[in-house]
C-alpha cells in the first residue's frame, strides 16, 4: 500500500493498490498530560465535548477529524480505493498485549488492547495510553464523543421501557434498573462513496380501469401501457456508517437483538475528532475485527438502495409502478476511516425454554438520544392483548354492519 499523510492529495492515479492516509501522525504512547497541570487523569466532559483534567479542571479541545484528514472535498473527485490507516487490514498474527515502561517512576506496565486502549501504572496510578495505531483493530482513525449524559440516557431508557411494561416478562421488570446502563464505543467504518449507477427494468402507466361483474364476482380491470426504463446517473455518498465487529453484523434476529443499534442510527459524523484514547475513560469499548474487504458487498447493497431511492422523483408517469430488472453500481472511488461512534447499552439475559437464550439491548444514540430497545415478553399478556384487541376489531364491525343497515 501507498502511504500518505493526512492532507496529502489521496486519490490514486493508475494504481489498483489501496493508498493509505496515516491518521496518526504524532500520536504518542504511553504518558499522556494535562498541558497546565501535568497530571493523566483525563477524560471527557460530556457537557462541552472537550477533554477535561480532573485536577485542574482545565478543558483542551480536539480537532476535528474532517478537517484533519482532508475529508471536505468533491466526493466526486474520489478515485479508486482510499482507506485511513486505521482501516487498514487486520493481522492476526498481531500481539494484543503490549508493555510500556512507564516515563513517570520506571515501571512496566501490560496494556491489554483486546479489551483496552489505556492502563493505570500500578505504583504511580499515572494513566498510559495507546495511540499510535496498530494492525489489530484496536485504535481507529477517529471518535465521536458521548454528548447525552448517563442521567440523560438512563431517562430514555425509563421512558422507553414504561411504555412496553403491561407486556414485559416479570423477571425483567424485577430486574429492570436503569442506572446498570453502560456507555460503549462500538466500530464502525465511515465510508464516503462515487459511484455511477445505471437502473434498467419495465414499468407500467394506467390508460384506463373499469368495473366488471356483480356482487361476489365484481372486480376492477386496469389497462396500461408497459414502458421500458432506464436511468443512469453519478451517486455521491456522504459518510455511510457499517458496522465492523463481526458480532454486531450478526443480525439473526432469533439470535440476538444487534438491530436495535440500526435503528438508533444515524451519528452525526462530520463531527468527529482524531482518536485521543482519553475519550476512553469512564466508557468501554469494542475492537474492529473486519476488513474492507469483508464489509465492500454491505457498502454496495446500500448503494444500491440509495439509487434505486435516488431514482423515484424521476418514475412519477409510471404510476402502475417500475420493476427493475438490472441494478449495475459501479464504484469509481471510495474512501474508508475507523472510527469508534458512542452508544449507550441497556442488556438484559432472557433465558428461554428448551436451553435457549436471547440478549435483550435497550440502545441509545450517545450523540442525539434516540432510543429503541427490546424488551422480552410475558407471553400470557401478549396473547391476552391479541384477544382483546380482536374482541373490540368484531364488536366494531358488528356495529358498523348494524349502522349501516
Amino acid at each position: 500500500m501507498t502511504q500518505l499523510a493526512a492532507g496529502d492529495d489521496a486519490v490514486p492515479a493508475t494504481s489498483d493498490a489501496p493508498k493509505v492516509v496515516q491518521t496518526d501522525l504524532g500520536a504518542k504512547d504511553g504518558l499522556t498530560k494535562c498541558q497546565r497541570c501535568g497530571s493523566t487523569e483525563i477524560a471527557l466532559n460530556v457537557a462541552t465535548g472537550m477533554l477535561r483534567c480532573a485536577f485542574c479542571r482545565h478543558e483542551q479541545s480536539s480537532e476535528n477529524a474532517h478537517e484533519a484528514f482532508d475529508l471536505r472535498g468533491d466526493i466526486g473527485d474520489l478515485a479508486g480505493l482510499v482507506v485511513g490507516s486505521g482501516s487498514s487490514d487486520i493481522s492476526e498474527s498481531t500481539e494484543v498485549v503490549l508493555t510500556f515502561k512507564c516515563s513517570a517512576c520506571g515501571a512496566e506496565v501490560v496494556v491489554d488492547t483486546a479489551h483496552s486502549t489505556q492502563a493505570r501504572c500500578h505504583w504511580c496510578r499515572n494513566t498510559l495510553s495507546v495511540n499510535a495505531q496498530m494492525p489489530n483493530g484496536a485504535v481507529p482513525d477517529m471518535i465521536l464523543p458521548f454528548s447525552v449524559t448517563k442521567e440523560e440516557a438512563m431517562r430514555h431508557i425509563d421512558e422507553f421501557v414504561k411504555k412496553r411494561t403491561f407486556f414485559a416478562h416479570p423477571a425483567f421488570k424485577r430486574e429492570f434498573n436503569a442506572s446498570n446502563v453502560m456507555g460503549v464505543y462500538l466500530p464502525y467504518m465511515v465510508v464516503d462513496v462515487n459511484a455511477h449507477a445505471l437502473l434498467t427494468g419495465q414499468g407500467e402507466h394506467e390508460t384506463a380501469r373499469r368495473t366488471t361483474g356483480e356482487g361476489k364476482d365484481e372486480r376492477t380491470v386496469y389497462d396500461a401501457d408497459l414502458f421500458d426504463v432506464e436511468r443512469e446517473f453519478d451517486i455521491h455518498i456522504d459518510d455511510l456508517t457499517i458496522e465492523s465487529s463481526s458480532e454486531r453484523l450478526d443480525q439473526r434476529t432469533g439470535h440476538n437483538t444487534n438491530n436495535i443499534i440500526n435503528s438508533i442510527m444515524p451519528f452525526d459524523v462530520e463531527n468527529a475528532v482524531r482518536y485521543d484514547s482519553n475519550f476512553l475513560s469512564d466508557f468501554t469499548s469494542e475492537r474492529r475485527d473486519s476488513n474492507v474487504e469483508q464489509l465492500g458487498p454491505a457498502v454496495l447493497e446500500q448503494a444500491k438502495d440509495i439509487a434505486r431511492h435516488r431514482a423515484i422523483d424521476t418514475l412519477a408517469h409510471y404510476d402502475r409502478g417500475v420493476r427493475w430488472d438490472n441494478e449495475d453500481i459501479e464504484i469509481k472511488g471510495q474512501r474508508w476511516l475507523a472510527a469508534y461512534l458512542p452508544v449507550w447499552l441497556y442488556s438484559h439475559y432472557e433465558q428461554k425454554g428448551g436451553g435457549r437464550s436471547l440478549l435483550h439491548y435497550v440502545a441509545v444514540n450517545g450523540r442525539t438520544g434516540e432510543t429503541m430497545g427490546s424488551v422480552p415478553l410475558h407471553k400470557g399478556r401478549v396473547a391476552l392483548g391479541a384477544v382483546v384487541a380482536q374482541v373490540i376489531g368484531t364488536a366494531a364491525s358488528i356495529g358498523l354492519m348494524v349502522t349501516m343497515s
